[in-house]
């Protein structure tokens, strides 16, 4: 796993903690986000996702529910509904190639959710891309060049940074 796939899991662990427990003090929560990165660098970047997710939730979660056909998101299981939320977040606010953030998001809807969770994932985030960002889906050759060092297929802040 990459050192941003583990960031992201680690949003996902606090947006869902946060989903079922809405009282948790958010200094808990950033201490926790602190305590599961293995370096400030990461910790930064899941915080940065973690704090900007939850300033925009009210309007990812009216993106995400005008989308989701016959779903609303208090239906939606609290994995699906928090790999969504970030997922729409990344692809509305951040850089990061789309083809990125939806194959992070389902890897996490695969990890976290039902069976049919990443399909689900995959199909609202496909439609959540903004106009003028749609690109090739992330192909084998992108996947493998980037396992193998070769990141020209990422942008520079999905980068894995020097373990």
């Amino acid at each position: 796993m990459s050192r941003r796939s583990k960031a992201r899991e680690v949003v996902v662990q606090m947006l869902y903690q946060l989903d079922v427990n809405p009282d948790v003090p958010m200094d808990i929560v950033r201490d926790q986000v602190w305590e599961r990165m293995e370096d400030e660098p990461l910790a930064r970047f899941a915080w940065q996702l973690l704090s900007g997710v939850l300033r925009d939730k009210t309007r990812l979660d009216a993106s995400i529910e005008a989308l989701a056909a016959n779903w609303s998101l208090k239906r939606m299981a609290p994995t699906d509904r928090n790999v969504l939320r970030l997922g729409a977040y990344e692809l509305s606010e951040t850089e990061t190639p789309p083809g990125v953030v939806i194959d992070e998001a389902v890897e996490l809807a695969k990890r976290f959710g039902a069976a049919q969770s990443p399909q689900f994932v995959n199909g609202i985030l496909d439609r959540l891309i903004p106009p003028g960002r749609k690109t090739a889906p992330v192909t084998m050759k992108d996947a493998t060049s980037t396992i193998s060092g070769d990141n020209s297929a990422l942008s520079e802040e999905d980068e894995p940074e020097d373990e």
